[in-house]
């Protein structure tokens, strides 16, 4: 069987997420978007596990399901470095035990959802693998808080300790990471990091598994590639609509090529602000091959649907208007998916009008103008004037630009920037 999971989100336990993140609001939201499994996010925290277990139906020892959508146990915890970790757990019995084992080293275990712990990469990994918990690093390439940020390599992070994949981020697909060797041997993970149930935030990134029951143990053979079992498909955000794509100011989000970052001394010359290396570069910077391994399943560059609505509409994405757009295609179609994929253009636009229908047409097609994100401000789609003002039967014969100018172009300099006055 073939089931899609989000493996990567956060409790309202956590900092900065949605007070809507509770356990059977996500399980209504995970089958409209079409997600067979779901991961808890922030089981450390206590009064997260004990929400779950008053909201669950317990399957086996690491799987648990609410209103047919299965949860595995997982959380995030944030290094000595700040650099943070994904972690899969294969019982509630290894959660706790694993809460205990970090409480010497943590200051909010059990207040916070993402913990921060005063121990190294490698020995989280080594706390890990003694409990049979799956670890690998959590959006392994963004500016703030990745392995990349702190690292040069997987070795110099864990040392000797088992590492069991590596969660591109949304700023990151496949091909991107595996312009580094050293990754070819590891299971990419493509998750949501969802601070919201909504929509556009579950499920935005998701893994497609061919396994033989939704449980621990069988998503474990996946991810280690055992018995058959493996990933078929990652899907998610196409790279340039991450907040961290390319490098720009975290202030102003004014984007700048990474020589002129470098002469600038990282500093904005617009605001002032903190200038942070994007994905896109800091992946160039280390590359070392262009190689690919064989077995890498392809991986799928969505646009969320309620973006795309949101888009044509005019409105906010969580405005009722996009979101009764968004739950009428996906009653009459089944899953998001299937919208944005597989539905014919003609039967979406006979539902909801030529205007959201050419503008999935134009997602499919490659057609949208993407305006890339960076600095912690995510991307931006639009809908070409082409597009808008075609007929629905003409959009074959169009030729379109699909590109804008996006980087900042630096002031020219005089003699007196070389010598101070």
């Amino acid at each position: 069987m073939k089931v899609d999971a989000d493996l990567h989100i956060h409790s309202r336990y956590s900092k900065a997420v949605s007070k809507l993140m509770t356990f059977p609001l996500l399980a209504e939201n995970a089958k409209l978007k079409g997600l067979g499994i779901v991961g808890t996010g922030d089981i450390l925290n206590p009064q997260w596990e004990k929400e779950l277990l008053r909201s669950a139906q317990k399957v086996d020892g690491g799987s648990y399901e609410i209103k047919g959508v299965r949860f595995l146990l997982t959380a995030e915890v944030e290094d000595n470095r700040r650099v943070h970790h994904l972690l899969i757990f294969p019982s509630i019995d290894a959660v706790r035990e694993m809460r205990e084992k970090l409480k010497p080293y943590s200051k909010d275990i059990e207040t916070e959802g993402r913990p921060h712990v005063n121990l190294s990469a490698a020995e989280i990994a080594d706390l890990a693998n003694e409990l049979d918990v799956l670890i690998g690093p959590a959006h392994s390439f963004t500016p703030w808080t990745a392995l990349y940020k702190e690292y040069n390599s997987l070795k110099e992070a864990y040392g000797d300790a088992k590492v069991h994949f590596l969660e591109l981020g949304l700023s990151a697909d496949s091909e991107m990471a595996d312009r580094i060797k050293a990754h070819h041997k590891l299971t990419y993970l493509s998750n949501s990091d969802a601070h919201s149930p909504m929509p556009h935030r579950l499920g935005r990134e998701f893994n497609r598994f061919e396994i033989e029951d939704a449980t621990f143990d069988e998503v474990k053979k996946a991810i280690l590639k055992r018995g058959g079992r493996k990933i078929v498909l990652n899907a998610g955000l196409d790279p340039r609509l991450g907040k961290y794509h390319l490098t720009a100011c975290s202030k102003c989000y004014t984007k700048y090529r990474l020589e002129d970052a470098k002469r600038l001394n990282w500093r904005c010359e617009v605001c002032g602000g903190v200038i942070k290396k994007g994905v896109h570069d800091r992946i160039l910077e280390l590359a070392d091959t262009n190689e690919r391994p064989e077995d890498r399943p392809p991986y799928l560059h969505l646009a969320p649907l309620a973006e795309i609505i949101a888009m044509v509409l005019n409105k906010g994405v969580e405005t009722k208007a996009v979101k009764s757009v968004w739950e009428r295609l996906l009653r009459e179609f089944g899953s998001e998916i299937s919208v944005l994929v597989d539905v014919p253009i003609r039967s979406i636009a006979k539902l909801v009008g030529d205007d959201i229908a050419k503008a999935i047409w134009a997602f499919r097609n490659e057609k949208l103008i993407v305006i890339p994100g960076g600095g912690g401000k995510y991307g931006e789609i639009k809908l070409p004037e082409e597009i808008k003002k075609a007929k629905l039967e003409d959009l074959e014969s169009l030729e379109i630009k699909n590109s804008e100018e996006v980087y900042h172009k630096p002031k020219q300099r005089s003699i007196l920037d070389f010598v101070g006055g």
